[in-house]
């Protein structure tokens, strides 16, 4: 029904958002993840799923396509609600989710609050093969030599106050384009990104 709301960010906390449209304040649920992306923004865009239930209806929001249909796969496993599925992707990152799913590691993913082995493992079996038309793939990307001035690049920029979302996103941007960037010259070509 609801593509995306966009508007001015009336209210912001790491569960939800209140965005307003012409002075109409919409109540949307979100995840970490989107929460870090948008909590220096004045006003913001975010995709929505919309629940309706025999006793509410709900407005989810995210700030990408990817971590929406994540949510959407996550909703469609028996026995994992909103909530769940929200607290999944808040624990870890659309790269980090996919990883897991891929690698058949339900151990971790049961490491989400309020989260079973049983369901974790159900999610796996589920989702098993179809988080890779997500295109997350950009993580594999990296080249392994360029690791440790990947992570003290991106420990940097968010030590300036970046989202670390946005971080990754920058820094693995330009280290597919040039890596063989030392620290320094890396998070110089990662800040004019961001």
């Amino acid at each position: 029904m609801y593509e995306y709301i966009s508007g001015q960010l009336a209210e912001l906390a790491p569960t939800y958002a209140i965005i307003d449209v012409g002075g109409v304040g919409y109540y949307l649920n979100i995840s970490l993840t989107t929460y870090s992306e948008i909590e220096h923004a004045r006003e913001a865009r975010l995709y929505v799923h919309y629940v309706v239930r025999e006793d509410a209806q709900l407005l989810y929001g995210f700030a990408t396509k990817t971590e929406r249909e994540l949510f959407r796969m996550l909703v469609s496993v028996s026995g994992v609600g909103g909530n769940t599925a929200r607290m999944i992707l808040s624990t870890y990152s659309p790269r980090e989710l996919q990883s897991i799913i891929t690698s058949e590691n339900a151990v971790l993913l049961k490491n989400v609050k309020g989260l079973g082995l049983k369901t974790a493992q159900k999610i796996i079996v589920e989702l098993s093969g179809k988080t890779a038309t997500l295109g997350l793939g950009e993580a594999e990307v990296r080249p392994a030599a360029s690791n440790e001035v990947y992570d003290e690049a991106l420990a940097a920029l968010v030590m300036l106050g970046f989202a670390k979302n946005a971080a990754d996103k920058a820094v693995t941007t330009v280290l597919k384009e040039q890596p063989s960037l030392s620290v320094e010259e890396l998070v110089r070509t990662a800040l004019k990104r961001l």
